[in-house]
């Protein structure tokens, strides 16, 4: 069967399906209910593929509300698929309607385009190729949807509890080739409560997510335009970045303008928080100077945790990173930094965390999902190597990343692409966008590999 010719036979299909799941704003949302335990916009874009699969023919479950399946196939084993229609939030810079879905050349612009509603399409397009080719399946396969997988994981997690746990699955989340080594990933919180001397600093916020770069700080302090404005406006040249200050009523509102990024790579981007902290920093005397100043020694330039103490890299996945991705301070109030920990494969976690010592804040690990492995030598894995090799005629070399996929949920499962070597990875950054070509090809090779997976191959008894 020539995957790669009926990919492209239904890539209007593929452009269309993926713009109506574009134009639902599924973002996590505070307003919810049983019914919609993420929000109605998450909601909804569950119930979009849940309509799909019952149209189709498939056998479609609904999971509390958090999670779905669409299932075809037969035999004892379970071949799972596992995407997801959560987004994270829009932020700042967009040129082109984050929910539009607007096509410029071969680039299709939108919130999730790349992450992970386009690989996402990309893998139900594919299943469905394989099912009306008419081969005979061996294994049952399951498309599972997730619509928490930007904020914890709560669905999959969910779906575990009552749902069947796949013989091999992927994630179509993250890089081709293949993803088998996943880094931890550890939320800590570095706080302060008690404060001795105020100063001119109000209050200070940058970020919404720890798992993004925040592209934007605001802060609120005593002062005078004409002292302030010349020193902040100087500051931002010399940075590169954008920033407005403006006087109203006796205070100063600073702005920072930053770049976006996802927070396995926190060098991606440009973090506005620690930006401003840092200019912060020589303004103070007090409560503030010592916030701003543990910000900005601990985080600016230095994304690895030497300043921490908690720097480490190995061979298998190489170097433990760190993003402060939430800032905040209020006078008199609760100062904190979360921070999205992405650490080695071989981390020693505990030995680490015990001998930190982060200059009288206190350090809370709030969460901790270990790193996730899976041996090259698996005949899993070997047969997607050959999916992918045989559908783009490169070598299926093995990676590691610092994401977090749904692969380490499972007992095994790997993330299988969809970003080529060498594409640019724009996940979590303004104008996310998929390019269309490589959203046809990602398509022909997982319906090459769901068919090896999962399909009688001419021959077999």
């Amino acid at each position: 069967m020539d995957w790669q010719l009926e990919a492209e036979k239904r890539r209007n299909e593929i452009i269309e399906e993926l713009q109506q799941l574009i134009a639902i704003p599924s973002i996590l949302s505070k307003e919810n209910t049983p019914e919609a335990p993420f929000g109605t916009e998450v909601k909804r874009a569950l119930e979009w593929f849940m309509d799909k699969g019952e149209k189709r023919g498939y056998q479609v479950k609904n999971v509390a509300n958090m999670a779905a399946h669409l299932e075809t196939g037969e035999g004892a084993e379970l071949l799972g698929i596992l995407g997801h229609v959560d987004v994270v939030p829009t932020g700042t810079d967009w040129t082109k309607d984050p929910f539009g879905g607007e096509i410029e050349g071969n680039k299709l612009y939108g919130r999730g385009a790349i992450d992970d509603k386009g690989p996402t399409i990309a893998a139900w397009t594919a299943l469905n190729m394989v099912k009306e080719a008419g081969f005979e399946f061996t294994k049952r396969v399951r498309l599972i949807i997730g619509t928490d997988e930007e904020s914890g994981f709560r669905c999959v997690e969910r779906y575990f509890e009552t749902e069947e746990m796949p013989t091999m699955a992927f994630a179509p989340d993250a890089d081709f080739p293949i993803i088998n080594a996943e880094k931890g990933i550890a939320s800590l919180v570095f706080s302060k409560k008690t404060w001795t001397k105020k100063d001119a600093l109000i209050t200070f916020s940058s970020g919404s997510r720890t798992n993004m770069v925040p592209d934007l700080a605001e802060a609120a302090v005593i002062g005078d335009l004409s002292e302030w404005q010349q020193d902040f406006e100087g500051f931002c040249s010399e940075q590169g970045v954008q920033g407005e200050i403006e006087a109203d009523d006796g205070k100063l509102h600073l702005t920072l303008h930053g770049k976006s990024a996802h927070a396995m790579e926190p060098d991606d981007g440009v973090n506005a928080g620690v930006l401003l902290a840092l200019f912060l920093r020589n303004k103070l005397d007090g409560d503030g100077k010592a916030f701003t100043g543990f910000v900005a020694d601990h985080f600016y330039n230095d994304s690895r945790g030497r300043h921490l103490g908690l720097d480490f890299t190995d061979t298998v996945s190489g170097d433990t990173t760190f993003n402060a991705g939430i800032i905040h301070f209020e006078q008199d109030k609760r100062a904190a930094v979360e921070v999205s920990m992405r650490y080695s494969i071989s981390y020693p976690f505990e030995e680490k965390m015990a001998n930190v010592n982060p200059d009288d804040f206190a350090l809370e690990i709030r969460s901790n999902s270990i790193p996730h492995y899976v041996d090259g030598n698996d005949p899993f894995i070997k047969t997607l190597q050959n999916a992918y090799e045989k559908q783009t005629g490169n070598t299926a070399n093995l990676l590691a990343i610092g994401g977090g996929t749904y692969a380490r949920v499972l007992q095994k499962g790997v993330a299988f692409g969809m970003l080529f070597p060498g594409e640019k990875d724009v996940a979590h950054q303004a104008d996310e966008f998929v390019d269309i070509d490589n959203l046809i090809k990602a398509t022909a090779i997982y319906a090459e590999a769901i068919y090896q997976l999962a399909c009688k191959k001419s021959g077999e008894a």
